[in-house]
């Protein structure tokens, strides 16, 4: 009943995160308790090379997300949801959305997952010396406009799937800091674009594009700040059957790695956090700048501003979960009906009873291009000798170790060649959802304890639903990390397990075996069509 009329007061905060293959939805209340929540899955396609989702995909995954929320709601609570006390909007990072004048969209929405901005990408690395990534909203901007492709002329504004979306329900052309230092280098101390690499790129698109990028970036701004409302139209779109009133608050939209920093309560100097799904990516947040930029290394913000060093890898979970499916196959061909659920159970644990270093057996897990490992397309791969040890037990361990390998790759520059400290990283994810195996492996792979949070599986729509409440109570003058310390995680448990040296040692062998191997999917993307 308590809940009944917090719903009825409109005391409530709602996050709503796209990501790779699932739109969530999640309700809490003013104490950031899950209360309601609704999800819709859909995939990206590839369409003429490029990996994308259509605007009806977006606009359709929206309203069916929100629309089973609202059902969880009425089932469970007997009430309808007409208020809401604020929302917002997450997406997976970066990517290539772009309107003209009248709002149309120019060209198909280019995903992260995109590596046809690696010759844009280089070039703005050089001129800005700061590592620009491939998958970058500026890199694809420069890509489009090296490539003299005919719609940069009309672009009057640019954004990303979770700016979109909110754009779309508010009418605001705002954007989170974190997300926004994914589109175009963000200044940590100022929390806005570089003035100076705003400049340097507005003398090398002149006379090119009849704009400069200031012109067409959506205004930043860091969590706690208003970003606007829903609108009569947006919240006829978002509840076509005209139940929820408009002029709901929403706080700055954010990308998928600032909500997972907020749901793992890693947004302080020395933490960090690991999410990995589709693809893999740790955050770790930084005392200090790096000595000098490195291509494996994205210099990104929390969802307040503060300097992140980010290992973005493409690659995590979709070619272990195409072996799951194989085995799952396997046993229906047996007459075995085995749950999903226990399937990944059963293969991840036998996986821990391998060989420390996998017996010798080598797994490439590209189903797209890496850009850390500098492979261009992707090739999943499953590599042994005639002497390997070649037993189901290794060659599961293999594949959750290729889960974590590239990202260890990356994260060792940070943290054995540039020395960053690190006091706790936390995992979040579904590669964590069988019980100690992911987390085991990837303590072996960072050489740190990692911990895993009961809140952990509510992942990025509840930590934007946390943002969103933190919109509402900031007034208290809470800061973010203060806030979340004491009013979100305070007396939450959490589940820590340290590094077992000889899975240390055995995950080192396999990483040396994994970048010695790594001309052999290069060969791949050559030679296999």
């Amino acid at each position: 009943m308590e809940i009944k009329k917090l719903i009825q007061d409109g005391k409530t905060a709602l996050g709503i995160e796209f990501g790779s293959t699932r739109i969530k939805a999640v309700l809490v209340d003013e104490n950031n308790l899950p209360i309601a929540s609704g999800s819709h899955e859909w995939e990206n396609r590839l369409e003429n090379g490029i990996w994308t989702y259509s605007e009806q995909d977006i606009a359709a995954g929206l309203q069916d997300v929100y629309a089973k929320l609202k059902r969880d709601v009425k089932e469970k609570y007997g009430v309808t949801l007409k208020k809401i006390g604020a929302m917002g909007i997450s997406a997976m990072m970066h990517g290539y959305l772009v309107f003209d004048k009248k709002d149309k969209l120019l060209v198909p929405f280019r995903t992260w997952r995109n590596n046809n901005a690696a010759e844009a990408a280089n070039k703005l690395t050089e001129l800005f010396n700061y590592n620009i990534p491939a998958r970058w909203s500026v890199a694809h901007l420069y890509q489009a406009i090296l490539n003299k492709e005919p719609h940069i002329k009309d672009i009057a504004f640019q954004t990303t799937l979770e700016g979109y979306v909110h754009w779309l329900l508010t009418g605001e052309k705002v954007i989170g800091v974190g997300e926004a230092s994914g589109m175009f280098p963000v200044d940590p101390v100022t929390k806005q674009y570089y003035p100076k690499m705003l400049k340097q790129f507005n003398e090398l698109i002149k006379g090119k594009v009849p704009f400069k990028a200031e012109d067409i970036l959506p205004k930043i701004l860091v969590a706690g700040e208003n970003a606007g409302a829903l609108s009569k139209s947006g919240a006829k779109f978002l509840d076509p059957e005209g139940d929820l009133e408009s002029g709901i608050p929403f706080c700055p939209p954010e990308g998928d790695a600032g909500t997972g920093m907020v749901a793992t309560n890693s947004i302080k100097p020395r933490t960090g956090n690991v999410s990995a799904g589709t693809s893999v990516f740790a955050m770790i947040v930084l005392e200090k700048e790096l000595s000098k930029p490195y291509p494996e290394i994205d210099l990104v913000t929390t969802p307040v501003g503060d300097l992140v060093g980010m290992v973005h890898c493409n690659n995590c979970t979709s070619d272990l979960n195409a072996w799951v499916n194989v085995f799952g196959e396997f046993a229906s061909l047996a007459g075995l009906d085995i749950p999903k659920w226990k399937l990944y159970d059963l293969l991840y644990f036998e996986g821990e009873k391998g060989d420390k270093d996998c017996g010798g057996l080598l797994s490439y897990n590209y189903v797209s291009g890496e850009n850390i490992t500098e492979v261009n397309a992707g090739r999943p791969l499953f590599v042994r000798t005639p002497d390997s040890k070649f037993t189901l037990a290794n060659m599961m361990r293999s594949h959750l170790y290729s889960a974590f390998a590239t990202l260890k790759v990356g994260c060792d520059i940070m943290l054995k060649e540039e020395g960053v400290k690190l006091d706790k990283i936390t995992g979040h994810g579904g590669i964590f959802k069988t019980e100690r195996v992911g987390q085991s492996f990837l303590a072996a792979a960072l050489g740190v304890p990692v911990t895993l949070m009961k809140t952990a599986g509510e992942g990025g729509a509840w930590g934007m639903a946390v943002l969103a409440n933190y919109l509402i109570q900031k007034g208290k003058g809470e800061e973010l990390s203060d806030y979340l310390e004491e009013k979100v995680f305070a007396g939450q448990e959490g589940i820590t397990l340290a590094p077992d040296p000889e899975n240390e040692k055995g995950f080192e062998a396999f990483t040396e075996r994994y970048k010695r191997g790594l001309p052999i999917v290069r060969q791949a993307v050559e030679n296999m069509d």
